[in-house]
C-alpha cells in the first residue's frame, strides 16, 4: 500500500446520468475499465460520487430537482440504492470489489470519528477494495442546502493524504473565460496559486441536477494547496483523461503548489472546508504580514472593518484591503464587538467596560486559523 499512489476521483451528477436522467451504465462500465487500468499503473483509486438524488428524480416523477428539503432527502434515500447498485454491478463485472462509504461533515469536526473514517478508508485500499464515497444526503441537511461533493472530495483527499484529487467537470478545465459564451477563451493548463483573479474566472452551477460548479472546485483547490495535495480539473465524459494521468501526460487544469505536504488538523480542515462563512474582517498590511509570515493570531489592532453578522465561534474570512481572502478561522468575538474594536490595542480594549472580555483573547486564535496564501 505504501508504494502505491492514491488518487481521489470525484464524479458529478451531470456526468453520471444521461439526458433522460437515468444512471448511465455504459459510462460506469467504461469507468470500471479505467479503474482497472489505474490499479495496474500503481494507483489506488477512491471514487467520490454524486448522483444519489439525480438517480431518483425520474423514478419519483420529478421533472427537475425539487427545492424543499424533505423531497431532496427522500430522493437521496431512494437514489442511493440505485447509484451504488449500479457501481456494484458494473465494477464487479470487471473483477472490482467496491464499498459504500457515507460520510457527513461532522466526521471532520470530531477527532475520533475523523481517525476512524481515515483508518477504514486506508484499510479498504490495503484490501484492494475501491471505496465509493458520498455524503449521507438523507440526514446531512447542510450538504444538500449548501454543500457539494467537490468539497467532500477535498475532505477525503486530506483525510487519507492522497497524491492527487481529480474533479470531473462538464468542461475540459479552467478557462480564461466561459468557453460557452466567449470563443476566445483558452484553457489554463496549470495554476500554482488560487488568486482573486483565478476565483473570478469561476462560473455558476453547470447543470440542473448538480449542486456544485467551478467556484466549488476552486475553493477545493485552495484547501488542497494548503494541504500540499495536487488537484486536477478535467472533462468527466472524456475518460481518456485517466489514461493521461497514468502516463504522466498533461491534461485539463492542474493545481499544483510544488511545495511540501502540510498537516491539517481535523478542526482546521472543518474550518477550511465549511460552507458556513458568516462574515469577514478586513486587516491592514501589518496584520496580513503577521498572519502569512509569522503564523500569528489575529488581534483587533490589525483590523480595519467588518462585513456581515456573526457570533463567537462562527466561521469568518480574513481579507486584505483588496478584498483577497487570506485566511479563515473561528471568530473570538461577535461582529458588533469586532466592529467597535477595529484598530484598538489590547490595552485600550481592556480599559473599555463593553469590550473588556475581548482583551483576554484574540479575534481569531492561530490554532483555529487556516491560512490560504
Amino acid at each position: 500500500m505504501s508504494e502505491r499512489k492514491v488518487i481521489v476521483i470525484k464524479i458529478g451528477s451531470s456526468t453520471l446520468v444521461n439526458d433522460e436522467g437515468v444512471l448511465d451504465r455504459e459510462y460506469l462500465s467504461e469507468l470500471a475499465d479505467k479503474v482497472v487500468m489505474l490499479r495496474s499503473a500503481g494507483w489506488s483509486p477512491v471514487i467520490v460520487s454524486s448522483g444519489s438524488i439525480a438517480c431518483a428524480l425520474p423514478i419519483l416523477g420529478y421533472s427537475k430537482r425539487p427545492a424543499d428539503m424533505p423531497s431532496l432527502q427522500a430522493a437521496a434515500s431512494v437514489g442511493t440504492n440505485i447509484l451504488f447498485g449500479g457501481y456494484n454491478e458494473e465494477f464487479s463485472r470487471k473483477g472490482l470489489l467496491i464499498s459504500t462509504v457515507l460520510l457527513t461533515r461532522a466526521t471532520t469536526s470530531n477527532r475520533d470519528s475523523y481517525l476512524c473514517a481515515r483508518d477504514t478508508l486506508l484499510r479498504l485500499l490495503e484490501l484492494g477494495v475501491v471505496p465509493v464515497v458520498n455524503e449521507n444526503d438523507t440526514i446531512s441537511v447542510d450538504q444538500i442546502k449548501f454543500g457539494d461533493n467537490d468539497t467532500l472530495a477535498a475532505l477525503v483527499s486530506c483525510l487519507i493524504k492522497a497524491d492527487l484529487c481529480v474533479l470531473f467537470s462538464d468542461i475540459d478545465g479552467l478557462y480564461t473565460a466561459n468557453p460557452n459564451n466567449d470563443p476566445t477563451a483558452t484553457l489554463i493548463p496549470r495554476v500554482e496559486k488560487v488568486t482573486p483573479e483565478i476565483m473570478a474566472l469561476a462560473d455558476g452551477v453547470g447543470s440542473s441536477v448538480g449542486s456544485g460548479g467551478m467556484i466549488t472546485k476552486l475553493r477545493a483547490a485552495r484547501v488542497l494547496m494548503v494541504a500540499g495535495i495536487s488537484m486536477l480539473i478535467c472533462h468527466g465524459r472524456k475518460l481518456e483523461s485517466l489514461d493521461a494521468i497514468a502516463e504522466g501526460k498533461p491534461v485539463g487544469t492542474l493545481f499544483d503548489m510544488g511545495g511540501k505536504r502540510h498537516e491539517i488538523t481535523p478542526r482546521k480542515l472543518w474550518i477550511a472546508l465549511g460552507n458556513t462563512v458568516k462574515g469577514s474582517v478586513f486587516v491592514d498590511d501589518g496584520a496580513a504580514h503577521a498572519l502569512l509570515e509569522r503564523g500569528s493570531s489575529l488581534l483587533p489592532v490589525g483590523m480595519t472593518h467588518v462585513e456581515g453578522k456573526f457570533e463567537v465561534g462562527d466561521v469568518i474570512d480574513i481579507k486584505d484591503q483588496a478584498g483577497r481572502t487570506l485566511a479563515r478561522g473561528l471568530a473570538g468575538a461577535t461582529s458588533d464587538e469586532a466592529e467597535l474594536a477595529c484598530g484598538w490595542s489590547q490595552e485600550r480594549i481592556g480599559a473599555n467596560s463593553l469590550l473588556r472580555d475581548l482583551a483576554r483573547r484574540p479575534m481569531v486564535h492561530r490554532d483555529e486559523l487556516v491560512v490560504f496564501d
